[in-house]
């Protein structure tokens, strides 16, 4: 297998970081995705409304709003890798009592739980990679991170399908939650022995978290949301309904909603590749357009043409990639904005209030299923979010090559 040239240039300590990001990622997508496969289940069981549904989806994004932005701030304060030791902690912690919830109450709290710890290890890991890559494949490292996505989201097809498949559905979806403990505490273990990232440590002192919004970094700060929430919005109107509307919509099995999610994830894996890969090379700007135009024209075709079972499953791959190919320019593009002492906060605040946004599209694609089905409930908000994008991608400044060390922020 061949190393890429980003990853042999990194010195130990940062592959550690990389791997321990990679392998949290991972882990957090398959604990937060796991919810996605197992509504169809909790629907019959627990016989609450899709407009319910689709509030336990928007709390946890929500709540990842505020997680993400408080773990910047204090990765600004207090480390980028000590913030991450607690994060995965508290995302098995709060994963476990999702599993253990009586009734939708406790499901309801048990996701906002959730999604605080979610939001704080994509926002302050998204950040850990920005700083250990080179200018030159910021792209290619911060995009292959995001990736880790796409393996916890086939990790969490793959786990529901069977634990609803061998128990009983009642034991079945609970007990997929559970899984993740193992990994988490390796996972821990490698952060105890990680260092900051050269960059951080070589920017002493503390900044105002609040300067993000001063003249000079406000006009960053908003079209860092924009961005946020077209991206956000676009995948968990897409990731948060596509099985439901396989199931209950197209009338498929367990069986038939999993290889099309399957295929729905390996074009996002390809997606993340390709937008990394591109962002280093056409420029962050132009790939966003890129991907949000691809996007548009791909939903609109799953969701408000006739199409045939075959097709259906043929656009999963188109799909997957340009949904979540937009990660892979926007995680560069966020730590791009912000000089080394605001990274965090820029960075979490812009993240993760795009998604605390961009989580009431569950809850929206839930409420319209009455009036315009499943299907062209979910092209609507993702079309939606993602002309979003497109808004955000003419208003910024490219940002390509940045260097960190020698560099301010884009302006």
């Amino acid at each position: 297998m061949i190393t890429p040239t980003w990853y042999r240039h990194l010195d130990p300590n940062s592959r550690r970081a990389f791997r321990s990001t990679y392998a949290g990622f991972s882990v957090d997508a398959m604990n937060v995705q796991l919810y996605s496969f197992i509504l169809p289940v909790l629907l019959t069981l627990w016989h609450f409304s899709p407009s319910a549904g689709g509030l336990l989806a928007t709390v946890t994004l929500v709540a990842s709003a505020a997680g993400g932005w408080l773990a910047g701030l204090l990765s600004d304060r207090l480390g980028r890798v000590r913030v991450l030791q607690v994060t995965i902690l508290w995302m098995a912690v709060s994963t476990m009592l999702c599993g253990l919830a009586q009734n939708y109450e406790q499901l309801l709290i048990a996701r906002m739980l959730q999604g605080f710890g979610f939001g704080a290890e994509w926002a302050v890991g998204a950040v850990l990679m920005g700083e250990i890559a080179n200018a030159a494949t910021r792209g290619r490292l911060v995009g292959t991170a995001q990736s880790a996505w796409a393996v916890g989201w086939g990790l969490a097809a793959a786990i529901s399908l069977v634990a609803i498949a061998v128990l009983p559905p009642e034991l079945g979806w609970r007990a997929a939650f559970f899984v993740s403990l193992p990994p988490v505490a390796a996972i821990f273990l490698v952060r105890t022995r990680l260092q900051e990232s050269a960059t951080f440590l070589a920017s002493p002192g503390v900044d105002v978290w609040h300067r993000i919004f001063s003249s000079g970094m406000c006009g960053n700060t908003a079209r860092g949301c924009l961005l946020a929430i077209g991206t956000h919005g676009g995948y968990w109107a897409l990731a948060t309904w596509w099985p439901t509307m396989l199931r209950l919509e197209r009338g498929m099995s367990p069986a038939e909603t999993a290889t099309h999610m399957a295929v729905l994830v390996s074009g996002s894996l390809a997606g993340y590749m390709l937008g990394a890969s591109l962002a280093d090379r056409i420029g962050r700007r132009a790939t966003l357009a890129l991907f949000a135009l691809g996007g548009i024209a791909t939903v609109l075709v799953a969701t408000e043409l006739p199409v045939s079972a075959s097709v259906l499953l043929a656009l999963g791959v188109p799909l997957g990639v340009f949904a979540m190919g937009l990660y892979s320019a926007i995680g560069p593009v966020l730590n791009e904005l912000y000089p080394t002492r605001l990274r965090g906060s820029g960075l979490g605040f812009c993240y993760n209030v795009g998604r605390g946004v961009a989580g009431f599209t569950p809850l929206g694609v839930g409420g319209s299923i009455s009036a315009f089905g499943i299907a062209h409930s979910i092209g609507i908000y993702v079309s939606v979010a993602y002309v979003l994008v497109l808004i955000a991608a003419a208003l910024l400044h490219e940002t390509k090559g940045m260097d960190f060390m020698a560099a301010p922020a884009a302006a």
